[in-house]
């Protein structure tokens, strides 16, 4: 008798083989699936059964966490970012690049403001 995998015709990965691919925990694995960005099938048996190429999705969702984007921006926009093999490459719609381009604009004006800020303390701090 096979595995439930087998008997359902499936195919795919487990959250553990998910985590040490990815290089994500498997706590992070089970809040991106709480958080509606990955969605596993279940076996007969209860277990995860990620599709092969979740891998690349979990590069992406990182990416877009990187990014500074909050999950749900990032739920928002996965379906048009896509992860390549070793690099990963985001491929974006409209909508993902002008949220990235306005992310960029606030993270130029945070670091003006904190260059500023360390400025004026410069300027009252002896060296």
């Amino acid at each position: 008798m096979g595995s439930g995998r087998e008997q359902e015709g499936r195919s795919g990965v487990r959250i553990g083989r998910l985590a040490q691919l990815s290089g994500v925990s498997r706590r992070a694995l089970r809040y991106y699936e709480e958080q509606g960005l990955l969605t596993p099938a279940r076996d007969v048996s209860g277990y995860r059964d990620f599709p092969d190429d979740a891998p690349e999705l979990v590069a992406a969702i990182q990416a877009m966490y990187a990014f500074g984007l909050n999950s749900a921006a990032v739920r928002r926009f996965l379906p048009c970012a896509r992860g390549a093999d070793e690099e990963l490459s985001l491929q974006m719609c409209p909508q993902l690049h002008a949220a990235l381009s306005a992310r960029r604009s606030e993270v130029r004006a945070r670091i003006a403001e904190l260059s500023a800020q360390e400025q004026a303390l410069d300027a009252h701090l002896p060296t």
